[in-house]
């Protein structure tokens, strides 16, 4: 792909600004002046929403007996995020991890726990291999803590739940354009159409080309479209139709291998992929909902998505630090090696597959408000049912190094490629006419049905109890082409020829709640979660015929309302997983681990005044394997990407009318990217600032990312002995957002 200069970038970007379309209509919904009603002027880039759009949870967070953070589009474009994983670097208690194994796209940890599986759009799991973006996103919202009573399997950290834009009664459209010091220029457009007094259209676009940060080979060249239809707004019953399309051609960033226990102490843009690696995405979700309120006080709605993700990847990562000689290449073992780094070779492997990932779920739910045993309470009740398909054909080129094969009998799939220097990797299409040959091939599908029940009893205005239970029933099978008894040469392999596996699951939830007074809650809550060992539609030999993991949360804390408009919370908390799968032998595990994760948070998210805002976040782990055999090798040892403190703020600050300054500093203390410790990743301080000229109709804004160009590690890879992707370098973007 060809990368436009900074030059040729702005000129594309201040081009794109004026493309809009506006239409003239006025929404016959009411008089203008009704209209006018709804906006508050001065408060539209509020970072503090205080309500959750997830249906299963009251509205507002003060009735939701866990921690709950949300990053609104206010906050995200003072960010300039544009990507989940900018949006989630708002949440202290998130990691992120690159992509390893069979996994692509957005590899997140929550609280010391893999999220993989836990990632929703408008309340369903989306659980599709895929980079996300956020044009199409109103808000993201993370919900700390095992919620399986809510959402089903998974979630021992949390959920991650994106909510998209939806059509309105307003009419309106916003463009914006930018463009980065590195040549990434991105513009997107958001209209939306009133069509009647209770119906309406909303369509968002995104388009965007060039190098993603300051490391070599990050370019992308994305687009997207989402849409959405609305009939019955302000009437009883209300049908939602929306669309999101995305296709993605990007260059994978898999880091930097390990030496001596830390990653290799190269140049921060160095990279080991080849100039033709490229990971293309096509992604698209349908959703429909019906809603319906029967009375005031008992409403019911259906909701149906389906997901469909295409990934066809040629990557290349970096597996192993070693020296080339006459006998080709030899890995580096044992102890420390003493050698200077300009001797030193990294073997590259092969990461190529095609994927699809598919599901379709649907949901029943009605939400009542009653009097019964003298209380009043609020009932959800739930049906959801849904099928999950997965298919992963994989890839592998064998090449040499300095003329010998870099693959023999014992690993004849293993897609060693080439061989290429640590300093100074030379950037080419080397490697890339080895013959590519089919790998293993991997199938799966899931079924499941589940019905939920939550109260929450008012037992006087200042004290609720809430308490819920769901039942799950998960049937899932896998396959593999290549197994034990079907390998190439003498190669071996550990993967099941097929396995099925079938969980019926009780998740609880139970909180209660004191609120003395509108402006302060308080909580003590205790939920459940689990995960099946064929959660992800992938297995291993030994692991099937093992009961799902079980994880119990224990949650005190205090939600407050502070200022004009500025909402603080605080929590300690205890994450358990106590029969976590554990390798006791080659190919057998039982269930005899124990992670557990203790912590504490701190949030704030508002206005401390009317020209002051600010959005803040601690979380402290103290995570560890309390138990484990001894074949793990992780007895005692911190969970992989787990810090033990981190902190994210951001604030900005109106300094005369329509001038703003703004900043913060993202803080994470060390972590590991193995499972046995063995590769530490150092701790870090990044500084982010911005620059902003707003008017009604326009803002101007400058953001610059890495203020001082710390060099830092932003995702940790678990495969390979541990791999670390280091961050950006400093990088500026100035964008323009058009409003009319």
């Amino acid at each position: 792909m060809n990368r436009l200069t900074p030059i040729a970038a702005a000129l594309v970007a201040l081009f794109a600004a004026p493309v809009s379309v506006h239409a003239q209509t006025t929404s016959p919904t009411a008089p203008s002046s009704s209209l006018k009603e709804v906006v508050v002027e001065g408060q539209r880039d509020d970072f503090n929403t205080g309500t959750t759009a997830i249906t299963k949870l009251p509205a507002d967070l003060h009735d939701v007996p866990q921690s709950v953070v949300v990053v609104n589009k206010a906050l995200m474009q003072s960010q300039g995020a544009t990507s989940l994983s900018d949006a989630l670097r708002n949440v202290a208690g998130i990691t992120l991890g690159g992509a390893e194994g069979g996994q692509i796209g957005n590899n997140i940890n929550l609280n010391g726990f893999s999220a993989r599986t836990d990632i929703y759009l408008d309340g369903f799991r989306d659980r599709g291999q895929y980079y996300r973006d956020t044009f199409a996103m109103d808000e993201i919202e993370v919900l700390m803590g095992p919620s399986s009573m809510l959402f089903g399997r998974g979630s021992t950290g949390g959920v991650i739940n994106q909510v998209t834009k939806k059509a309105n009664l307003k009419e309106s459209t916003e463009v914006s354009a930018s463009v980065t010091s590195n040549g990434l220029v991105r513009t997107t457009v958001d209209h939306n159409q009133p069509l009647t007094d209770t119906s309406a259209f909303r369509i968002s676009a995104m388009l965007q080309d060039g190098a993603a940060s300051t490391r070599n080979q990050t370019n992308v060249q994305d687009f997207g479209v989402a849409a959405s239809y609305v009939n019955g707004i302000g009437t009883s019953t209300e049908v939602t139709l929306s669309a999101l399309i995305q296709h993605n051609h990007d260059q994978p960033d898999y880091g930097l291998p390990p030496l001596n226990g830390h990653p290799v102490n190269v140049d921060r843009n160095t990279s080991y992929g080849l100039n033709s690696d490229r990971t293309d995405q096509d992604v698209v979700s349908l959703n429909a909902g019906i809603k319906h309120k029967i009375t005031p006080d008992v409403t019911i709605r259906n909701q149906t998505q389906f997901n469909w993700v295409h990934t066809n990847a040629v990557e290349t990562a970096p597996n192993t630090i070693g020296t080339v000689s006459g006998t080709g290449f030899t890995a580096l073992t044992g102890a420390a090696s003493s050698l200077p780094l300009s001797s030193l070779y990294v073997r590259a492997q092969s990461h190529d597959r095609n994927i699809q990932d598919y599901s379709i779920y649907n949901q029943t739910e009605l939400s009542a408000k009653i009097n019964a045993l003298g209380f009043k309470h609020e009932l959800l009740v739930g049906l959801e049912v849904g099928h999950d398909g997965y298919d992963n054909q994989a890839y592998y080129r064998n090449g040499s190094c300095n003329g010998v094969a870099l693959t023999d009998a014992t690993t004849p799939t293993s897609g060693y490629a080439d061989c290429i220097s640590v300093v100074s990797p030379t950037y080419s299409a080397a490697g890339a006419n080895v013959v590519s040959q089919a790998g293993n091939r991997q199938g799966g599908s899931a079924n499941t049905i589940a019905t939920y029940f939550n109260d929450t009893m008012e037992l006087s205005k200042q004290f609720k109890l809430v308490g819920g239970l769901r039942f799950d029933r998960y049937v899932a099978s896998i396959t593999n082409s290549l197994n034990s008894s079907n390998t190439p040469a003498a190669a071996k392999n550990t993967a099941l020829a097929s396995a099925n596996q079938t969980v019926n699951f009780l998740s609880v939830r139970a909180g209660g709640i004191w609120q003395p007074s509108a402006a302060q809650s308080y909580y003590l809550s205790y939920g459940t979660s689990f995960n099946p060992s064929l959660e992800q539609l992938t297995g291993t030999a030994g692991q099937t015929n093992l009961d799902p993991e079980k994880n119990k949360s224990y949650e005190l804390g205090g939600k407050w309302d502070l200022a004009e408009n500025l909402s603080t919370n605080a929590a300690i908390f205890q994450i358990k997983k106590e029969n976590a799968r554990s390798q006791v032998s080659t190919g057998v595990y039982e269930l005899q681990g124990t992670v557990r994760v203790k912590g504490a948070r701190l949030g704030a998210t508002g206005r401390i005044n009317k020209q002051w805002q600010v959005a803040a976040g601690y979380t402290y782990l103290d995570a560890q394997v309390i138990s484990a055999s001894t074949l793990d090798n992780t007895l005692g040892k911190i969970p992989v990407n787990t810090p033990k403190h981190t902190l994210t703020t951001w604030t900005t600050y109106d300094v005369v009318p329509h001038w703003q300054v703004g900043g913060g500093a993202t803080y994470m203390s060390q972590r590991y990217a193995t499972a046995a410790d063995t590769v530490q990743v150092g701790g870090y301080v990044r500084w982010d600032a911005t620059l902003a000229y707003t008017q009604k109709d326009y803002d101007i804004r400058f953001n610059l990312f890495n203020l001082t160009n710390k060099m830092y590690y932003d995702a940790l890879i678990q495969s390979d002995g541990g791999r670390s992707v280091p961050g950006t370098g400093r990088t500026g973007m100035i964008s323009v957002n058009y409003r009319m």
